[in-house]
Order: C-alpha cells, then structure tokens, then sequence
C-alpha cells in the first residue's frame, strides 16, 4: 500500500514537473525574441471598413462607458459600423436603447441587435451579427473593456500582409490595486499576455484570440468554420481552426487595451471555472486535428501543452491529500532514495518564478514590487484546485454547462463598491467552499506533523496549500456574509 500511495504522488509530481518546466521553455523563446519589439509606427494608408461588435449581457454598470469609447475611437464615421449584440432581459436593454439613439442621431452607423434567447451564448450573438456586418475586419471588445482611441489606426496596419486573420492586443488592468484578489489576478493574467502570447507568437507557434480587444479579418472567420458554441471557449476554438487552415495571428504586447478584472472572488472562481472547462473541451475537440495536421512537430507539441495546461489542477488536488501519507511514509526511512529523486521536482517551481518575474519585469518599472506577490499567487492557484479540477472533470466527461457570464460592476476606483450592485444576489455557502475550508485545515496538520517527525522540507509547500485554500474559502465565505448583510439591509 505505501508503494501506491508513493508512486501515485511520484506520478503526480511528474505531471506538474512536466508543466511546471515548461516555463524554462518559455523563457528560453522569451530572451531569445525579446529584443523583437512591435513597431507601432505604421500608418493605414486607406481607411477600409470596420465592424465593430460589442457582445453584451446584463451589463447595465459598464454597457454605457464600453459605448461611448467606442464611439470615441479615431476613425472616419462612414467607415465604421458599430453592432451591439445584446442578449439582455434586464434594463441594460433599455440602456442600450437610449445610447444607441443618441449616436444613430450623431451620424454613427450603430445598431442595437437584441435577441430573445442566449443561443449559443456569446459564439451565438457574434456569428448572427455577422450575418449582417458590412466591415472587412471585425473588431470585438466585452463588456468590461475599454478601446482607446487611437485602436484602429494602430492595429488596422498589421493586415497589410494579406495572410494575417487576427490581431490581438494586450490587457491591462483598469482595477489592479482595488483588493488583493485583483492584484492576484493581474499578476496571473500578465503570465499570459506579456510572456505566453508574446513568445509564442515571436517563435511561430499558435496562439490565441483572448475573446476581446483583437480584430479578425471577417473572411478568416468565414474560412475558419464561424464561430461555433461547442465549447465555453469559442475564441480559443476558432483560433485554432484558423491557424490550421494557415492563417497567421499577430500579438501586440506593446499596446495595450484596458479592462476591468473581477473584484470578489465567487466572479473570478466562475471565470476560471468556465475557461478551464473549455479549454478542456477544445483539447478534446482539436487535438486530434492538430496531429493529424501538417503543422511542424515542435508546433504540435507546443499546441499539446497549450491546450492542455489545465489537466494540472487534478493533480495539484491529489498532490495535496496524499501529504499526510507521505510524510509517513517518509519518517519510515525505507524509501530514501525516492525522496531524494523527488528533490528535483522543486526545478519546476523556479521555473513558474521566473516566468513570472520575467512577465514583470518586461513591461513595469516596478516590477520588484509587483512580484513579491508571486508566492500569493502560487498558494491562490493551488486553492482554485477544487473549483477548477471540478471544471477539468467536467469537461472531460463531456457534461454541458451555461455561460455564465462575469458580472461587471464598473469598479476602477478605490470607493467603488461591488457589494451594493444588482448583480449580487444573495447566496447560501457552496459546498465547494466546505471542502476548500477542510483542505486546508488538513494542510495545516500535515505542517504539524511534518514539525512532529522533522520533515522539515515539506513544510514550505505544506503551508502554502494550506494557506491557499484557507484563503479562498475565507473569502467565498466573506463574499456570501457581505452580501446576504447587504441585501438584508436593502430588504429592511
């Protein structure tokens, strides 16, 4: 039995050793392409035109201000078509209604495209506002986001080269010193669109359209299949379609598009649920057709881990339980030689740490600040792993799910307020949030009985589940408190 519970942690190990060091891969592709810079020089030389769509649910907080830039970008008005693809059943409808008229009296070419039902979801909305869209490219931009406005005179001038079918910008963070949970997630998201997107477009790997603030040329879309509502994630999906079918992407690190990430955790822990359930479902969906592909065989094997980074939750979860066991078995003695193999499995945390501090450090001055939040982060993804192996699991057996949307409340500032909103309901503690509260107080005995039998090098790791999962239960638990009180009080 000690063998089993061991070689079943040894083969856990193996698989986050094996994503884990991927970063080095990263890096590598990072300092040998870093000095490659966008050159954001160029200019149109005509002004061909656009259709921009703007994807909205229940967005009455931010549907107003994502409007209004986009009305404010740079560009001649009769070359510019702009859609707003609303699937609604709230007085953002309404809303829309009355900004929509306002710029249609301004000369704007901008229409409210209202749907009864979700079909399809966001996949749904964009493929039926192409049915109508006029423009030659096809700019798309959530709720959440804010285009600037010098938007298409920056990014149009890439598709010169006639075999290039998306262009994606880079997020920026409009709220990223609202809360911790926010800083958190800007260092997250910066791991893939400073470095992940940057190296893999400069090495010719794939990459992908990140649903927002890019612009496909519309007949790519077309050769590519249209947008499909197969799986949660239809930008991953048809960015892979495309670029099977010989389309280039292009990504800008160099300019940028802000946005609003979620302020409370319940938002964040449904987004990262709903983009690793699909990216699960396009690896089920595209792997094959990767392989089968005449795409290079390093392409393919960058596509692999690409697609399928998510499968480490599982095991960062399994990793987790058998700790205790572990420890056991090792203050028996018996299996030194293994323990002493393992040691190596640590290359694979320098490797997430560098990735990240180069991440940092390529685009902010303060960088040193910034990545000293780098072991929060790691002890945060660690308790995601049972809302996220959930989503694996999900995903694998082929479970269908809704789009739940992320709500979005306007928050920038540090006087917004989240808690007071519509979109905030009043809940009852997730089961979910139960089992991450008991992982971590069993983390914290394993700390105990590492300190007992002197097992002193599993104690860093130990503390960090335990303080991950502490961390989020506490503020899934924070988040309902907060909001039931407040609700209540409206009540009153």
């Amino acid at each position: 039995m000690e063998k089993i519970v061991l070689f079943t942690y040894i083969g856990s190990l193996i698989i986050l050793f094996t994503f884990g060091s991927h970063g080095f891969i990263m890096i590598y592709y990072y300092l040998k392409h870093r000095h490659k810079r966008d050159d954001l020089t160029k200019r149109i030389d005509s002004f061909p035109l656009v259709t921009i769509q703007l994807p909205v649910y229940n967005e009455m907080y931010v549907v107003e201000r994502l409007i209004k830039t986009t009305c404010e970008i740079d560009y001649p008005i009769e070359k510019l078509e702009i859609q707003v693809l609303d699937d609604s059943t709230d007085e953002t409808v309404e809303i829309i209604d009355n900004i929509v008229r306002e710029y249609q009296l301004r000369g704007f070419d901008i229409q409210h495209v209202h749907r009864d039902d979700r079909s399809g979801y966001k996949a749904g909305a964009l493929k039926e506002g192409l049915v109508t869209a006029k423009g030659e490219f096809v700019a798309i931009f959530d709720a959440d986001f804010i285009p600037r406005s010098n938007f298409l005179q920056i990014v149009l001038p890439f598709f010169k080269d006639p075999k290039i079918g998306m262009v994606q910008t880079r997020w920026e963070h409009l709220n990223r010193a609202y809360s911790l949970v926010t800083q958190i997630q800007a260092l997250a998201l910066d791991g893939h669109f400073v470095l992940e997107q940057q190296v893999r477009n400069k090495a010719g790997y794939f990459i992908n359209f990140n649903g927002t603030s890019g612009i496909w040329r519309k007949e790519c879309i077309f050769d590519a299949g249209n947008w499909e509502a197969d799986t949660l994630t239809e930008d991953l999906d048809l960015s892979y379609r495309a670029q099977l079918k010989g389309w280039k992407f292009k990504y800008l690190t160099d300019f940028t598009t802000p946005s609003e990430v979620p302020s409370e955790i319940n938002s964040l822990k449904s987004q990262q649920f709903r983009w690793t359930k699909g990216a699960i479902e396009t690896a089920k969906k595209m792997l094959f057709r990767v392989w089968a592909s005449n795409i290079s065989f390093k392409t393919k094997i960058m596509c692999t881990f690409h697609l399928t980074n998510n499968i480490v939750f599982p095991f960062i979860l399994l990793a987790c339980l058998l700790n205790m066991p572990i420890v056991l078995i090792k203050n028996t003695g018996l299996y030194d030689t293994y323990f002493m193999f393992m040691s190596v499995f640590v290359l694979a945390f320098i490797a997430s740490f560098l990735f990240y501090l180069y991440s940092q450090k390529d685009v902010y001055d303060d960088w040193r600040s910034r990545i000293l939040l780098f072991p929060v982060f790691m002890a945060g993804s660690m308790g995601f792993a049972i809302n996220n192996t959930k989503a694996v699991f999900e995903g694998l057996i082929n479970k269908k799910s809704e789009f739940v949307r992320t709500p979005k409340y306007g928050i920038e500032g540090a006087g917004d307020k989240w808690q007071d909103k519509k979109y905030v309901h009043k809940k009852a503690i997730k089961f979910s949030v139960i089992l991450e509260s008991l992982v971590a107080l069993y983390s914290f005995a394993c700390v105990v009985v590492s300190l007992i039998t002197l097992q002193i090098s599993a104690i860093p790791f130990q503390l960090m589940f335990s303080f991950g999962f502490g961390l989020v239960a506490y503020l899934s638990i924070k988040h309902v408190i907060d909001t039931n009180k407040k609700v209540s009080e409206q009540s009153a």
